[in-house]
């Protein structure tokens, strides 16, 4: 795979993530992102780099109920330390019991809280990135999490948004009771729930939260689409690393890319036509072997192909074909079919990748912006919300 070397930048004084007693030694974090950050997926990215490659979220009432799906997920690879999941829960029962499960089972040695997914079916049951604005409820699930994790010695930390939206913003109050009950590290999306993934990222609210939270690692989120942008979020944040999401959507050696920069490096992954072939069609095996099902692990590959070949001369018929592969022999055809002479083609491969959208109006159970304290009837409410949902 081509790499470029230039004169080498200064190197970031950057030491280990410490999050409790695990140390990571690259401070980069894969986002848990649903139908993508799977055992394959992971595997592949930690080919490339170091840090911390946290599951797909996966709901605690599953989690409780050992949903097979919901088994899979938090699924790790023998080689693969540190393990890392992330639970999402509205109920702090529910919440406590799926983490005690995790650790008297020995199936994580490090445990996110999902308190970011903007998807509708989340935040109108009160979930996700609406979950904040409601402190009691907050402050339980935080406190019950870290309490069940701190009898396995499992560290805990949170990923939250800055707030609803700009008028109804959580994310100081959120960081600082997340602080007090004991948390490893507060990752912090510099997007409302409102925004979705449009828009910018404000990397000064990142940067507000690191200055009001000197005791406690802060990670910053949002619009790192290359090593160059971990490293002026740094610079201009003051955080103590990075969680990339998007970004590496078909390019999982951004984490080779990461963990130069952060070394001081300026070698740079450039993949030609031939190494994203390649890369595609493992991704593809790795699939295959994870779900034990061929026709499955390609289901799953179909929705990476615009992904790996953005910006590369790939004809939309072959695109096309591509999103509809049934199976290995097949891919392996189409993927013969590509010109694997062409190199790197340069900044067209670069900057955001998935669906940008526009601002929504955020969708929140009747009433939830009444007050910060959660209501009967809210509490009530909750109880359904546990589904098996998924989003980021």
């Amino acid at each position: 795979m081509e790499t470029r070397t230039e004169n080498p930048p200064a190197r970031l004084d950057l030491p280990p993530l410490q999050l409790g007693r695990l140390t990571i030694d690259v401070p980069v974090v894969l986002a848990p992102m649903a139908g993508v950050t799977n055992k394959a997926f992971r595997r592949l990215c930690r080919e490339y780099g170091g840090g911390l490659y946290v599951t797909e979220m996966v709901t605690a009432r599953a989690l409780v109920e050992r949903r097979p799906e919901s088994m899979r997920i938090i699924d790790h690879d023998p080689d693969e330390t540190p393990r890392s999941i992330q639970i999402y829960g509205v109920d702090a029962v529910n919440v406590g019991r799926a983490v005690r499960m995790v650790v008297e089972e020995d199936r994580a040695d490090h445990i996110d809280l999902n308190f970011g997914c903007p998807v509708p079916k989340v935040t109108r049951r009160g979930g996700g990135s609406a979950l904040p604005w409601k402190t009691d409820l907050f402050t339980a699930i935080v406190r019950t999490a870290v309490e069940e994790a701190s009898r396995g010695d499992v560290p805990v930390t949170i990923k939250m948004r800055k707030g609803i939206d700009g008028e109804h913003l959580t994310f100081l109050e959120a960081g600082r009771i997340a602080r007090d009950h004991g948390v490893a590290a507060v990752a912090l999306h510099g997007r409302t729930l409102e925004q979705h993934y449009s828009g910018t990222a404000d990397w000064d609210a990142i940067a507000q939260l690191r200055e009001a939270l000197p005791d406690v690692p802060v990670l910053g989120n949002g619009d790192i689409w290359s090593a160059e942008d971990a490293v002026r979020m740094v610079e201009q944040t003051g955080v103590d690393g990075v969680v990339v999401g998007r970004g590496c959507q078909g390019r999982p050696w951004l984490f080779g890319d990461l963990q130069a920069a952060f070394e001081g490096r300026s070698d740079r992954f450039r993949p030609g036509t031939a190494d994203v072939a390649r890369t595609i069609y493992r991704h593809a095996e790795l699939l295959v072997e994870m779900f034990g099902d061929e026709a499955k692990g390609l289901r799953d590959i179909r929705k990476h192909v615009a992904w790996y070949f953005k910006g590369y001369p790939v004809g939309g018929e072959l695109r096309a074909r591509m999103a509809q592969v049934p199976d290995l022999a097949t891919l392996r055809e189409l993927l013969d079919e590509l010109d694997l002479t062409l190199g790197y083609p340069g900044a067209d491969v670069e900057g955001p990748r998935g669906r940008a959208g526009s601002p929504r109006r955020p969708h929140l159970p009747d009433g939830w912006l009444d007050s910060r304290e959660l209501g009967d009837a809210e509490r009530l409410g909750l109880s359904a919300a546990e589904l098996d949902v998924s989003g980021g």
